[in-house]
């Protein structure tokens, strides 16, 4: 079905091609759940946690990773069903559930990756104390120990503890987002009424949720950790004179983050962002977590006074918040992790002395993160741009950025050496609105132009493009990229990006940026980049149907698809009519996912493939055999209806034959992993593929490319060096 935010290209199909239609199947037969698939996702990753070959502290750091992405699925994904069902909203989704049957479906599913983290952690914490890192309890503590900690606490704590009473005075007090608190039980020794107080629990307010003890062993990697909670359970008697504690019960919150506001009626973008982060901070409670052997009053009273249905919205739990595991994982034990990696020069820049003169000459470069660095690739694009007297502006898209980046900084060189800098902030990439509010007025006090992209579209693309006066004129140099522009993600994410002075991508790219300052003239036309809303989506179904006909007419036919997720219903459709026709479609899908691979009748000619490593695969290339005149792209776009209807997006072609098979190879070797793939069956459930031959995971095999890439590069650079002297 064509989309009103599409237009049709050139290469479009002029008929449809009669396949067979699917009414032979229920919708929960050809169509996976969002919801559902992103968090079998999480069940992959929470399994590298149990796989005792990975080193043990990157196992405890999968636990964290999980316990952190359920955070952020209760707070977008289930807020946002929460609020259909309050709204009565009667559609179903493309699975043709409704919205209350998805939150039951997905609290199942919950219910047992909460079982499977509990247990690993059990065993994780076992394993930690063999190998010296000792997470206790205040009662494991000898007596000079105690002593000690509860002088650190009444020195560091105490002071930062405000105990809230409830009773008719006081009523019961606001529990801010993801915090960890105490209910505590309380009376006089005189009394037989009882008090309850919540206290609390200040972790990352300049505190650590386990707090080390200092030990008298000689050997350094005897590290013994205090949860925070534990350590307030312990010296309750301070924060509370002369009263016997009943009981005391670790509880913990999770609010709605979906707080959008119509952008159509907004006098002022930021405005609007910034009451949308206020009421976030006050939104409706979707989740309610306890420690196992909770009083039951204090279960009862909790989800009473937070509104929630203590049946169905309250998850019990050994520990809870395990994501503050993050601290644990950044221990200094290298015994205990993966051999560090250290990203390698990008072959093409190796010993070039302008980047401008080295993209011109031998471009177009595709670099590899974290493979291959950012800094010396992305970061010194623009902080060569910001210091060449021959460039006299810069544009950029800016999603995501981090404080320990350079990349505002070299923007505000550039300003300051008088180039004119153009940055389009998504103000509203959701949970770093705050950051990028302040980078975008910081900018823009610097003499920056800067702009918020168009009024109900998310500017997600990745792109920096620069205009140079060279030797034969003016000329257009790019990055586009499948990752954000964010120094920290740079190393834990498997990305890609192309560096060109193509002048029609320039010309693409004039016009794009255009679009994002003006909101002008949207259906412009473009030579070699799809960009989303208007053109990305149709260009996908003409290439999937043009496979299709081929298939037909009894040609080679194949696709090949690497993405984050797979969710829109119209190219699901078109893939399976590809099938039918014969096409061969191998799908690299890393998380959500809603087309069934293998199933007879339906995707015999379809796989699907999903991989997990100490790299996050966040790259996105989309290839097409086009009868031997091979296609890729790569580019920002997942293929879900959000990045193909509602943000702006680009896809650039890959036309430089070495860069092709660069890209080809990638996928023939992401394709045969067996050390962290899993293979989707027929039943929408996924089984890891077998290891038979030992072989290596395809991140360290591409750690090693690189390595060689650039170690070959420098010795003909040095010999180039040495015969010039």
């Amino acid at each position: 079905m064509k989309s009103k935010n599409t237009v049709k290209t050139t290469e479009s199909a002029n008929t449809a091609i009669d396949f067979s239609d699917f009414s032979q199947f229920s919708p929960q037969d050809i169509y996976l759940n969002r919801e559902l698939t992103w968090l079998d996702f999480n069940r992959r990753v929470l399994s590298e946690a149990a796989v005792v070959t990975n080193p043990l502290l990157e196992r405890v750091k999968f636990l964290a990773i999980v316990s952190s992405n359920l955070d952020e699925f209760f707070m977008k994904r289930i807020g946002g069903l929460k609020q259909q069902v309050a709204a009565q909203m009667t559609a179903l989704s493309v699975d043709g559930r409704s919205a209350q049957e998805q939150i039951d479906a997905c609290y199942a599913v919950v219910g047992q990756i909460e079982e499977e983290l509990n247990e690993i952690w059990l065993q994780l914490h076992c394993e930690l104390a063999a190998n010296g890192i000792h997470i206790l309890q205040f009662a494991d503590l000898s007596s000079e120990e105690k002593e000690q900690m509860r002088l650190y606490f009444a020195q560091n704590i105490y002071p930062l503890l405000t105990p809230q009473a409830m009773d008719p005075a006081h009523p019961f007090p606001f529990v801010s987002n993801l915090s960890l608190n105490l209910l505590v039980s309380l009376q006089y020794p005189d009394s037989e009424r009882s008090s309850i107080a919540r206290v609390k629990i200040p972790v990352g307010q300049g505190t650590a949720r386990f707090v080390e003890v200092a030990s008298n062993s000689e050997n350094p990697q005897i590290r013994k950790f205090l949860p925070l909670e534990d350590l307030i359970l312990a010296n309750l008697d301070l924060l509370f004179p002369e009263m016997q504690v009943i009981a005391a019960d670790l509880f913990r919150v999770t609010r709605n983050a979906i707080t959008e506001k119509s952008e159509d009626k907004a006098q002022d973008l930021l405005l609007l962002i910034k009451d949308e982060l206020l009421e976030r901070h006050t939104a409706p409670i979707v989740r309610l977590q306890y420690c196992e052997g909770i009083l039951p009053v204090h279960k009862g009273m909790l989800a009473a006074e937070l509104r929630l249905d203590e049946e169905k919205d309250t998850f019990a739990s050994r520990t809870l918040a395990l994501k503050d595991l993050f601290e644990i994982y950044a221990l200094e034990r290298a015994d205990l992790k993966f051999p560090p990696h250290y990203p390698e020069e990008q072959e093409n820049f190796i010993g070039e002395d302008n980047i401008f003169h080295a993209i011109r000459k031998s471009g177009p470069f595709l670099v590899q993160h974290p493979y291959e660095s950012f800094s010396s690739t992305v970061e010194r694009l623009l902080a060569d741009a910001a210091q060449d007297p021959k460039v006299i502006g810069i544009k950029m898209t800016l999603y995501r950025t981090s404080a320990d980046s350079k990349i505002i900084e070299h923007l505000l060189d550039a300003s300051r050496n008088g180039k004119q800098v153009t940055v389009v902030v998504e103000v509203k990439a959701r949970f770093d609105e705050s950051a990028n509010i302040r980078w975008a007025q910081r900018l823009e006090e610097a003499g920056i132009h800067i702009t918020y992209g168009i009024v109900g579209l998310k500017t997600h693309s990745k792109l920096i493009y620069i205009i140079r006066h060279d030797y034969d004129g003016l000329r257009r140099y790019a990055h586009i990229g499948t990752g954000n522009y964010h120094s920290g993600t740079a190393r834990q994410y498997a990305d890609f990006g192309l560096f060109t002075a193509d002048r029609q991508i320039g010309a693409d790219l004039t016009e794009l940026f255009n679009y994002l300052t003006t909101g002008y003239t949207p259906n412009r036309k473009y030579q070699k980049i799809l960009p989303a809303p208007r053109h990305l989506k149709q260009a996908l179904i003409d290439k999937i149907r043009r496979e299709a006909e081929l298939a037909k007419n009894g040609k080679t036919a194949k696709i090949r698809f690497k993405c984050n997720a797979l969710e829109d219903k119209d190219l699901v459709d078109e893939l399976y009519r590809a099938s039918q026709a014969g096409v061969q479609i191998e799908l690299l899908v890393r998380d959500t996912c809603r087309i069934v691979a293998g199933r007879a009748g339906l995707s015999e000619n379809i796989s699907v493939l999903s991989i997990v490593g100490r790299f996050l695969e966040h790259g996105r290339i989309y290839y097409f055999y086009n009868d031997g005149q091979e296609e890729f792209f790569i580019g920002s776009a997942d293929l879900m209806h959000r990045n193909l209807e509602s943000r702006v997006e680009v896809l650039v072609q890959i036309e430089k034959p070495e860069l092709q098979l660069k890209l080809a190879h990638y996928l023939d070797v992401q394709f045969s992993e067996t050390v962290g793939a899993w293979q989707m069956l027929p039943d929408g459930s996924y089984e890891r593929r077998k290891n038979t031959e030992n072989q290596e995971h395809c991140q360290e095999i591409f750690i090693k490319e690189a390595k060689s890439r650039a170690k070959s590069a420098s010795q003909i650079r040095h010999r180039k060096t040495k015969s010039l002297t």
